[in-house]
């Protein structure tokens, strides 16, 4: 059986390579076959092309490049030597990554606020709560309790004036929804592990971003899911469709999961044309495309006139291919772990049906916490604030507070690391860092013991990839913003210097 699970056919390999020369490279004297393997193998490190990805044959990709097969057939058996390609007779060659690549372990949870002392912790991509609205929200769903609290409390499907409210809103945004299509979970999180519990079988693969939000990925990754990385567009402008639809075609994926409204980690907005060729992708091949929204409403530097992109269920005429998961911590609080699902009403009855065997429901204080929150008087319920509701009012205070943030971040970045290449995106909160010739993982190392927490590039991809970038949220300002990044060069220099505070740290093989 081949071990691999994709294809870079010859001229998209050598596009990709294309895109990442540089005028320089003709003055290094570097002999062909060696720049060629180079090449390739930072296209792998960077996940451009995914670990165990087929590559095409010598003679095909000679022809693309228009150089000699030896030439090929040179770095082919480099790559081999480095660790980055493994071949088989009669299977061909895949990508690869060497035995005792620095890989990050375990999870990067926050430090409780109470124990973070002289620690700036970036590891989590989230901002404190806008208040007033949710001590609002709150006090009027202590209010609202009484009648609830007369039951056994227990919702699978959630409360039904939370599924209301969320199917106008969805209604509003151009979806016509049912609350027979809404089913609450906890958290964002709670809402992927069912749909991949309900449509993913232990050992079936799923299509996913690359790079893609760190957790869904290990989530995914350990309930036995076979992941099949397709990487980002270039830049910040969402998917390379091509690349979706011959994953889609090739590797029979059962679902495929994205991040459409400003993508975690790197902020990328996909727009309504590529939502539209995705959806009719994912349709043709009879799979589901889960369209996580968690960063949706977080536009952060709209243009005057231009409206946010129809969410990816708009495109779903049919209502059978789009499953869609929203949440309340990113657009509110991440201690308010209230998310949802909106799907086919077959779907959801699915869903709830295999929830008996999970959680049995979402906490019924924080779901009316959210119902006031979406009620249209500012969260209070007594019809006296007008002017909105209370979670547009909290939306604008975390877009203004992120605006703030993310100029802090940006500006500290060029001034202590001005060879860090990063695209400040049009909104979401995080920014997605290419971190010179260095490791991020071995700066996540450094920085932790100089007092900054950061997230590897490592954590966001598929079997090592991304090992020369880091994940800095927009969550500190001013002299806060200014001290993490002075403290993350002075990680960079140490990594640089193949030194650490604690011990060796060797430079990356990243070029």
């Amino acid at each position: 059986m081949a071990q691999w699970t994709s294809a870079v056919g010859a001229p998209q390999l050598a596009r990709l390579l294309s895109s990442h020369r540089t005028e320089s490279d003709g003055a290094r004297r570097t002999p062909a076959y060696r720049a060629l393997a180079d090449g390739v193998r930072l296209l792998v490190l960077e996940g451009r092309v995914p670990v165990a990805a087929r590559l095409p044959a010598e003679r095909e990709l000679a022809a693309a490049l228009s150089v000699s097969r030896t030439t090929v057939a040179a770095a082919y058996e480099a790559l081999r030597g480095d660790g980055f390609l493994a071949s088989r007779r009669g299977a061909g060659s895949w990508t690869a990554l060497p035995a005792g690549n620095p890989l990050p372990s375990g999870g990067l949870a926050p430090l409780p606020p109470d124990a973070a002392g002289t620690m700036i912790d970036l590891g989590c991509a989230a901002l404190p709560a806008p208040e007033p609205w949710l001590t609002r929200a709150f006090q009027g769903a202590l209010a609202d309790l009484p009648p609830y609290a007369h039951t056994h409390g227990d919702y699978p499907a959630g409360l039904p004036v939370l599924r209301q409210a969320l199917a106008d809103r969805y209604t509003a945004r151009g979806v016509p929804t049912m609350p027979e299509q809404i089913m609450i979970t906890t958290g964002a999180m709670g809402a992927v592990a069912a749909i991949r519990a309900l449509f993913v079988p232990r050992g079936e693969r799923v299509a996913v971003e690359h790079p893609s939000y760190a957790n869904v990925l290990r989530l995914l990754s350990e309930s036995g899911a076979r992941l099949v990385p397709v990487a980002m567009g270039e830049g910040l402008t969402g998917w390379d469709l091509p690349a979706w639809r011959r994953v889609l075609r090739d590797a029979a994926p059962r679902m495929a999961y994205v991040v459409a409204d400003f993508h975690n980690p790197t902020g990328a907005l996909a727009g309504e044309e590529q939502r539209r060729e995705l959806v009719a992708a994912a349709r043709a091949a009879g799979i589901v495309l889960v369209a996580d929204e968690t960063m949706a409403g977080l536009d952060l530097d709209a243009p005057p006139g231009e409206p946010m992109p129809r969410p990816v269920a708009a495109f779903d005429a049919g209502g059978s291919t789009v499953v869609t998961v929203g949440s309340a911590s990113k657009a509110i609080w991440a201690g308010l772990r209230i998310g949802w699902i909106r799907a086919a009403p077959e779907t959801i009855r699915s869903l709830v049906a295999a929830r008996v065997y999970a959680d049995l429901g979402s906490p019924v204080l924080e779901q009316l916490a959210v119902a006031r929150l979406l009620a249209e008087d500012g969260g209070r319920g007594d019809g006296r604030e007008g002017g909105g509701s209370g979670w547009d009012r909290a939306m604008e205070v975390h877009r203004e507070r992120a605006r703030e943030n993310r100029a802090a971040l940006t500006g500290a970045l060029r001034e202590h690391l001005p060879d860090w290449g990063f695209t400040v995106p049009r909104g979401g909160l995080t920014l997605w860092v290419r971190t010179g010739d260095l490791s991020g993982s071995r700066i996540a190392e450094a920085g932790e013991r100089l007092g900054v927490r950061v997230p590897s590039g490592p954590r966001f991809g598929v079997d090592g990839a991304f090992e020369g970038y880091v994940r800095l949220p927009f969550t500190v300002s001013g002299p806060v913003a200014a001290e993490a990044a002075a403290r993350l060069a002075a990680a960079a220099r140490l990594v640089a210097d193949g030194r650490s505070a604690g011990g060796d740290i060797p430079r990356s093989s990243v070029a």
